[in-house]
């Protein structure tokens, strides 16, 4: 079924904390995109897209910056990324966090507090407030797209 963890190991992954940057951004795509990644923009729909990897560089101040995962459509040349149109857009938050944090709210019988997740995650605690708000908004979406 799509959506679903490839393996029982990313199941382990969710449950022990194992769960990698680059595990984490894998299972959306394939969450998001279980035929192949497709153009996000309402104008466009492209169904031709190749990937793009930016490396990681530094900043100005020498601050590093990680790599990007990019996609862009051959229809009308955008870059995106998998978070485009999604709760986790424009959040520095890793992905990681997100998805286990997610985990988390989901799998608890009385629910997860933004305290529980400040303390947990090493979060500050506005940004676990600003997550399980995101969280339970799209919890409440009555569409069904992934994520």
């Amino acid at each position: 079924m799509h959506g679903e963890p490839k393996a029982k190991g990313e199941a382990v992954k969710l449950t022990d904390g194992t769960l990698t940057e680059a595990d984490a951004r894998e299972m959306l795509e394939r969450i998001r995109w279980p035929d192949g990644p497709r153009c996000p923009f309402s104008d466009c729909k492209g169904e031709e897209v190749y990937r793009i990897e930016v490396k990681a560089s530094q900043r100005k101040s020498g601050a590093p910056v990680g790599p990007r995962h990019l996609f862009k459509c051959k229809k009308c040349r955008r870059q995106f990324s998998v978070t485009k149109g999604t709760i986790f857009e424009d959040s520095k938050i890793p992905l990681r966090t997100w998805i286990m944090a997610m985990y988390r709210m989901c799998a608890s019988k009385k629910g997860v507090s933004a305290h529980q997740l400040h303390r947990e995650f090493g979060l500050t605690y506005e940004a676990a407030w600003f997550m399980c708000h995101r969280i339970r908004y799209a919890m409440k979406e009555k569409t069904l797209t992934p994520l």
